[in-house]
This record gives structure tokens, sequence and C-alpha cells, in this order.
């Protein structure tokens, strides 16, 4: 189920970030790409204004997620509407946007419109899996020789 998102959009439901501070942009794509990489899912954001070459698609190997910039003269409505037109199935092509011009759009072509706030609620939730995973990671520490020795002899009855 791939997820086209408005990242603009996004960024302004989100309390803690700020569509002012270059940083927003960043902190949302890395929270972004712990959402692609734990849906295991194909995810394109689309921000309105220049490019940032800190966050722009040649910064990620990753064909599974993509970050887009409009040329200029153009927004990022009207990249998201190219990206819905090239696609071949929108029976699972979410499109994460609370703009009702582009839900409208998506829902027309036979996409699915996903609102910020549900969208939030997924993301939310992957985050915390992918935390929950980390921590479990962090906390397996393989056995030292010493322990491996003295669990060898136990099992081997010496």
């Amino acid at each position: 189920m791939p997820y086209l998102i408005d990242g603009n959009n996004l960024i302004g439901h989100i309390p803690s970030l700020d569509l002012k501070d270059q940083a927003s942009r960043k902190l949302l794509v890395s929270r972004l790409r712990i959402f692609q990489e734990v849906k295991k899912t194909r995810v394109i954001v689309v921000f309105d204004g220049p490019p940032d070459p800190d966050i722009s698609e040649g910064s990620f190997k990753d064909t599974h997620f993509k970050v887009c910039f409009p040329p200029f003269s153009q927004t990022a409505d009207n990249v998201i509407e190219e990206i819905v037109c090239r696609q071949t199935d929108l029976r699972q092509f979410f499109v994460v946007s609370s703009d009702w011009e582009i839900k409208n759009f998506a829902r027309s072509k036979g996409a699915k419109p996903l609102d910020c706030i549900e969208f939030l609620r997924r993301l939310k939730a992957a985050l915390k899996k992918y935390d929950k995973i980390a921590e479990m990671d962090k906390n397996t520490t393989p056995p030292s020789p010493l322990e491996v020795d003295i669990w060898s002899d136990i099992f081997k009855g010496k």
C-alpha cells in the first residue's frame, strides 16, 4: 500500500513541527523513513518550496522512499496530482492530506484519501513498534566466551 504524502500539510498537523523551520522537514522525513521501514511499503513525500539538498531525491538510495519538490512555478498539489495520474493501480494507493481539493481529486481517480490526523495515528503506531524492536535489539547482548564455556560444560554434563 503506497503512501503519497502532502508533506507541508502533514507538518501543519504536528504541533511539535513548524512549517517555517527547515529542521521540521528533516524530522518529518526521518519519522516517515521509519514508517516506511516498519510498514514495508512505498512512501512518496511532496513538499512545497525549493528543494532541500539534505532531503532531496538523491539523498535516499532506497527506491521505496522518495522526497519530491515541485519545479519552479508549480505547487506540491500539482506534483501530487501528476503522481496520482501516473499510477496504474490506485485501489490500495493512499493520498495523505487534509486538503479538501487533494482528497477529492484522489478519490475521483480511485485512490484512497487519508486525512492527516488518521495518518498520524498510523505513524505513531509504527514509531512505537520501531521503538519496541530497537529496545529488544538494544537489550540483546551476546554471551561472553566465559558464559559460552560455562553453558557448554553444563549441557555436556561436566
